[in-house]
Formats: C-alpha cells, sequence, structure tokens
C-alpha cells in the first residue's frame, strides 16, 4: 500500500453516512492537490483502508452499525492503519465525547456544519504533520538500520545497558568475544554473565566494576588493559571503555588484545635481541681499538716493568752488603712500587674498557669521566706526538650513563682527532677537549685543526660501514650514535671556523 496516488498527492478517505455531507466534504477538498476517497459506513471504511495507504481519515461519529469510535479503535490497533491521522466529525457538542474522541487516537475534532476554510487548514496542517511524521519515521529506520550495519561490522564489542545495568544490545564482535549470543543475555543484569572479575568474586562486589560506575555512577572508565571472562570461563584480555548515557544507562565498548600483547612480547623480545647485538658489536669495536693500542701500550707497560727489575736487582744488591743503608734501600724500594703501580694503572684501565659493561647506569660526574678518558688516550698522543687539551667547565650536572660506553664514544671522537691532524702541520696545536652545557644539555666536543671533512664523507658520516681509513671495518662512529641516543642525547658534526672538525656529544643532565 502507498499513502500516495499516481499523481502525487495524498490519499484522504471521507466518512459519513449522510450523502450530502459527503458531497459537502468533496467539494470543498477538491482541487486541493488530494486523493479523495468516500465510505458511507464504518464497515465500507475499514475495508477501504485495509485496501489503501491513507494519510487522513475524516470520520463521522453518529453512524448506524460500527460508529466512528470504533473505526478509529480498530485503524490504531492494526500496524497498518495505526499511524492514520484521524479527524473526527460530529454535530455533537460534548466535551466528554471530544476527550473520548482524542483517547481512541483522533488528532482533531471538526464540528458540523463545516465550515469550508477550517476543513481545509486542517486537513492541510494534519496532512503535513503525517508526512512529516512519515518522513521523521522513514529516516529513524534508515538510521536504525545504518546503526545496525556499523555495530555489525565494527571489531569493537558492545553492548548497551539501561539505568538498572540490564543489556539491551549486543553487537556480534562483543558476542564474539564473549562468547554470549544476543539471545540469551538480552534483558539480563550483565553482573550475571561474570564479564568482570568483581562480578566473579562476589554478588555483592559489582559496585566496583567498570559497568557499575558507568550506568549507576555516571563515570566514564578508560582500561588500555583489563580482562572480561568468556562463557566459558575463559579470561580475555581487553582495552577497555564504559560511558554513561545522557538519558540513563551506559556503554561498554571492549576490544580484544590477545594478538596486540603477542605482538608487544615479540617487539620486546627483538628490542632486546639488537641491544644485545648492539653491545656485542661496541665490545667488538672496542677490541679492535685495544688491538690498535696494543704496540703505544707494549711500550708503555716495558719502561715502567724494566725499571722495576732494575731497581730490584739493586735492591738485591743492597741487602747483600755488609752493611744495609737502610734509607737508600727504602728509596730504591720506593720507586720499585711506583712503577709496578704504574704498570698496574695501565693494565688496569686497559681492562676496564675492554670489558662489557653492566647493565646498569650510573651517576657521575662528566670532568671525572672525561679525565680517565684522557688517562685511557695517553699513549696514543705519546706515541702521535699529538697533546690532548683538557677545557672543562666545573660544577656541571651530574649525568646518569654507563660509563664504559661514553668513554667508548669519547676515546673514538679524540683517537679520530689525532689521527686527522698527526701528519699535518696543525699537529702542534693538538686535539681540544671540550665540557660545557649547551642548550640545557651537558656537552662534551672534541676538535682539531686537521684537514677537514670531504662532502662525501660528511654525508656518511654516521653510516655503517662506511670508513676513509684503509682497512677499517667503518662502524666506529655508527656505535658511537646508537649508543648516545640510546642514552637519549645527541652526537653531531660541525666545522670549524679555524679549519678542521669538532664532533659534539650531548647527554640529558640527571634528574
Amino acid at each position: 500500500m502507498d499513502n500516495v496516488n499516481e499523481y502525487g498527492g495524498e490519499q484522504i478517505l471521507l466518512v459519513d453516512d449522510n450523502p450530502i455531507n459527503l458531497q459537502i466534504l468533496y467539494k470543498t477538498l477538491q482541487g486541493s492537490g488530494y486523493r479523495l476517497l468516500v465510505a458511507k459506513s464504518g464497515e465500507a471504511a475499514l475495508e477501504i483502508a485495509a485496501r489503501v495507504r491513507l494519510s487522513l481519515v475524516l470520520l463521522d461519529i453518529m453512524m448506524p452499525g460500527i460508529d466512528g469510535f470504533e473505526v478509529c479503535r480498530t485503524l490504531k490497533q492494526d500496524p497498518r492503519t495505526q499511524d492514520v491521522a484521524v479527524i473526527f466529525l460530529s454535530a455533537l457538542d460534548d466535551s466528554v465525547a471530544k476527550v473520548r474522541g482524542f483517547a481512541m487516537g483522533g488528532v482533531d475534532y471538526i464540528a458540523k456544519p463545516f465550515q469550508a476554510d477550517e476543513v481545509v487548514a486542517r486537513v492541510r496542517t494534519h496532512v503535513k504533520i503525517h508526512r512529516l511524521e512519515s518522513q521523521l519515521a522513514r529516516r529513524n529506520s534508515e538510521l536504525e538500520e545504518e546503526n545496525q550495519k556499523i555495530l555489525n561490522a565494527v571489531d569493537e564489542g558492545i553492548i548497551g545497558l539501561d539505568h538498572d545495568g540490564r543489556i539491551t544490545l549486543i553487537n556480534p564482535a562483543a558476542s564474539a568475544i564473549s562468547g554470549w549470543s544476543a539471545g540469551d543475555v538480552i534483558g539480563e543484569r550483565i553482573h550475571s554473565l561474570g564479564l568482570f572479575e568483581a562480578d566473579r568474586a562476589s554478588s555483592h562486589s559489582e559496585q566496583h566494576t567498570p559497568a557499575f560506575q558507568a550506568y549507576r555512577l555516571g563515570q566514564t572508565v578508560r582500561r588500555d588493559q583489563d580482562w572480561i571472562y568468556r562463557h566459558d570461563g575463559k579470561a580475555i584480555p581487553v582495552s577497555l571503555t564504559c560511558s554513561p548515557r545522557k538519558e540513563g544507562g551506559a556503554v561498554v565498548i571492549f576490544r580484544d588484545i590477545s594478538e596486540w600483547l603477542d605482538s608487544e612480547e615479540i617487539l620486546r623480545h627483538t628490542r632486546e635481541e639488537l641491544e644485545s647485538q648492539r653491545q656485542h658489536l661496541a665490545h667488538i669495536e672496542r677490541l679492535s681499538t685495544s688491538v690498535e693500542m696494543a704496540a703505544g701500550i707494549a711500550h708503555e707497560v716495558n719502561q715502567p716493568l724494566t725499571a722495576v727489575v732494575n731497581y730490584s736487582r739493586v735492591g738485591k744488591r743492597m741487602v747483600e752488603r755488609d752493611v744495609i743503608d737502610r734509607q737508600a734501600l727504602a728509596e730504591v724500594l720506593d720507586k720499585l712500587d711506583r712503577q709496578a703501580v704504574r704498570a698496574a694503572d695501565v693494565i688496569q684501565r686497559l681492562r676496564s674498557y675492554v670489558k662489557k659493561p653492566d647493565a646498569g647506569r650510573e651517576r657521575v660526574d662528566i670532568e671525572l669521566l672525561m679525565q680517565d678518558v684522557i688517562a685511557l688516550a695517553e699513549v696514543d698522543s705519546r706515541m702521535a706526538d699529538v697533546a690532548i687539551h683538557f677545557e672543562c667547565q666545573h660544577e656541571l650536572p651530574p649525568v646518569v650513563v654507563d660509563v664504559v660506553q661514553i668513554q667508548q664514544v669519547a676515546l673514538n671522537l679524540i683517537r679520530n682527532a689525532m689521527e686527522a691532524v698527526a701528519k699535518t702541520p696543525s699537529r702542534e696545536f693538538g686535539v681540544v677537549l671540550q665540557t660545557d652545557m649547551e642548550d640545557g644539555w651537558v656537552c662534551f666536543r672534541v676538535s682539531d685543526r686537521g684537514p677537514g671533512l670531504s662532502a662525501e664523507t660528511e654525508a656518511n658520516l654516521f653510516h655503517p660501514f662506511f670508513s676513509t681509513k684503509v682497512g677499517g671495518m667503518g662502524v666506529g662512529l655508527s656505535i658511537c650514535q646508537n649508543i648516545v641516543q640510546a642514552h637519549g642525547g645527541e652526537i653531531g658534526y660541525r666545522k670549524n671556523d679555524t679549519g678542521g672538525a669538532t664532533f659534539y656529544c650531548r647527554l640529558p643532565p640527571a634528574d
């Protein structure tokens, strides 16, 4: 059935057992753009209404057989005709009859004899209202259908609750995650399902659930990770939001994050493996550096060991004399002790540098750390005849670092700078190691007056396996960058106005 005829106008049924009244109504509304149908009895009116989609019925009350009240009641009870607007027609000027008509579902009342202008105006008004209501109902139906499609398509589980915590809606995703079908849970209280841990603990713990806080207390609850329990009792990790609705009740939205947690675990293992490999590569680089320093270290250690041998022989001869000069012997033993300590210090610095660092970091003074680095570089400094000048700003904030790793960075930069100037006239200026504050960072810089870097070298400076050294692995600066970034810092390069290069390393100050 359609309430619009082939000419585009709404269909109106005129019902009256008096032919004259029907004729008057028909002529009054003729030409108004409506399709007019007539019925001379209540029985005929109901028969037409069952076949034709009507917008409006002008209905006489006093008719033999089925009167107007009974016709209206029957129309309103039938889902096919319950939305039809009914205007009662009667010569009765009885307020009780009018109230009864409105109670039956009538929308208006026109008294006889008819006033043409009044009839047309009332009909137009109620036809327009009926048209708008039909459009609104159709639009609501479309929106409900669209909303249902959206609810069925989303991955998140959605459960609608009324103000008592009873389930009014559950979408397919929520059923799939929870294991409860819509037929089993609609109308049930959400706490009876045992979705939340508090529900399973005791019957008096529902007030501790996020759903209760939303529908009863009006609070929004968001949890990045929580657990719900399926119908079969299996716990599922979810992200969860419970939000109150303005009209009462709440909406529970949750997503199964099992795969995400698995991915996070895999990512964590991958990161740990990468960190382990990075630490291993850094260790290999330190071993490589120690091999390069071996000749100088051997020379450095040989001198005090030779002195130890000589002083021990002198001491032995002094002991063999008949008269022992105790003061002279004590002086020889003191010199022997100093030379032994000197050799031990060189070996200890090398051992500390080569070892794998501890897992933890410690709070250190950057000035003292750099002094240890200079001690490590002393052998190379003497072998290359390149001095190291230390310019420090005192009382800098401490830093929290892996000492061995930061030593490795600074030593790498210093040795590169010494190599850059070793065979140039700028060797006499040496290299400069500075510490100070820079833009809120604790900074150390290594500067030289060497030939500087080519454009190609600058472009590939921190790229792995790029090297300008013959036989170099090309991982030194790349490892330095990884170490500094892992400490939350920055490493970079600048050209010097006086020629050469400056490499800087910035570290965040300790809290």
